[in-house]
């Protein structure tokens, strides 16, 4: 019995896809169409792993729906077959399920008047994410689609970790709690770091570092999430590409009474100009790196900030969970950046955190170990595969 699912991760400029087999990850097609709204579009379309056979069009793209069409073209024509494929689902990735989701389901019209009611804790994401599944829901009306919730691996965390101080009643009107974000991949390492490591999920205590533009860290305590950096929305917690991370709340007090700056204003600066991008003018990591080599000061200040957020949070969270099994770094950032791991972890010896230069230093796309053997907690680097992990879970859902 076939197990590929069609994978889409709908944003507001772009539509990616991949056709997925949900037992084994393979992808027989991966797939993005590119400035979506704009006057022309780029549709990228690659057959095959092994001797990818890549394909780059351009096209007129005003809106989903004609990306979703632009799309079964490029299946119809460069292949592979979607009517041959044997899909069994569409997996949708959704960024905010709030906490009426706390796993994926089939997505109904009750589900998507859901998702949209949900849409003010997300305004960016979860608008784009429903015109992924309008427009896929028409052009596959016979498959069944699931929605695929980042927050809902999150949902687990005990109420004291998950509560902001605040008022009750204005937090219960407001829906204002903690969420966290980049859950499906914080599920999937999770899953895969105990499966590295011989020991039952549900048994497996980890610190999982999701470093890539955005970033987040999970306490995972036997294999669910106990507490994770980001809130109420993926502003809270590291420094990122562009996010400011942990900030004092009355700094948009000061800002709009000092400075004049709109709410618009400051949301712009604290979620586009800040983080990384704030403190040197730059986003891409090795470009940071290499400017640190360089002997660049701003750039050398922002990547001691950078990891010192990230050790902050690693010892909270060894305080959380008492037992660490694993610190595991996954996502662009965390699986390719051995000076961000090192910078992470350095002076955490006296937690159990012993890393191996040699082994941090090189390069491999597998799951590797990069503490020494006789480190007491293990450091793990585990590819992420988040569109795996959708498949997986709409399998899991239209056999249930």
């Amino acid at each position: 019995m076939s197990t590929n699912v069609l994978v889409i991760n709908s944003g507001s400029s772009s539509l990616k896809y991949q056709v997925v087999d949900a037992e084994t990850g393979a992808a027989s097609a991966v797939g993005l169409v590119e400035r979506i709204g704009q006057a022309s579009g780029v549709l990228t379309h690659t057959v095959g792993e092994d001797a990818p056979d890549k394909h780059r069009i351009e096209l007129p793209v005003p809106n989903h729906t004609v990306a979703m069409g632009a799309m079964a073209d490029a299946f119809a024509e460069h292949g592979p077959s979607l009517a041959g494929a044997g899909l069994v689902a569409v997996g949708h990735r959704v960024v905010q399920g709030g906490a009426r989701f706390g796993g994926s389901v089939l997505i109904d019209d009750e589900v998507v008047a859901i998702i949209e009611d949900l849409s003010d804790l997300a305004p960016l994401h979860n608008p784009p994410n429903l015109d992924g599944i309008r427009a896929a829901r028409a052009s596959f009306p016979e498959l069944p689609h699931v929605a695929v919730f980042d927050t809902a691996f999150h949902l687990t965390m005990p109420e004291h970790a998950a509560t902001y101080a605040i008022d009750r009643e204005v937090a219960a009107a407001m829906r204002i709690r903690r969420y966290g974000a980049h859950g499906t991949s914080h599920q999937y390492v999770a899953r895969e770091a105990a499966a590295f490591l011989g020991i039952a999920r549900e048994e497996s205590n980890l610190i999982v570092l999701h470093l890539g533009n955005g970033a987040s860290v999970t306490a995972v305590e036997d294999g669910i999430s106990v507490d994770t950096s980001m809130g109420l929305t993926p502003l809270e917690g590291l420094v990122m590409g562009t996010r400011t991370g942990d900030i004092d709340p009355a700094v948009v007090f000061h800002l709009y009474r000092t400075a004049g700056m709109s709410i618009d204003e400051i949301d712009n600066l604290m979620n586009r100009r800040s983080g990384m991008l704030g403190l040197t003018g730059m986003v891409d990591m090795r470009d940071i790196g290499d400017a640190v080599d360089a002997g660049d000061e701003a750039a050398t200040l922002a990547m001691e900030v950078y990891c010192y957020r990230l050790r902050k949070y690693i010892g909270a969270y060894t305080a959380v969970l008492g037992r660490v099994d694993a610190i595991v770094f996954t996502a662009g950032v965390g699986e390719n950046s051995a000076e961000v791991r090192a910078g992470a972890l350095q002076g955490l010896e006296a937690f159990g955190i012993r890393l191996d230069g040699a082994a941090n230093e090189a390069r491999s796309r597998d799951t590797r170990r990069i503490s020494t053997s006789d480190s007491p907690v293990a450091v793990l680097v585990v590819p992420t595969n988040e569109e795996f992990e959708i498949a997986r879970e709409s399998v899991a859902v239209v056999r249930a």
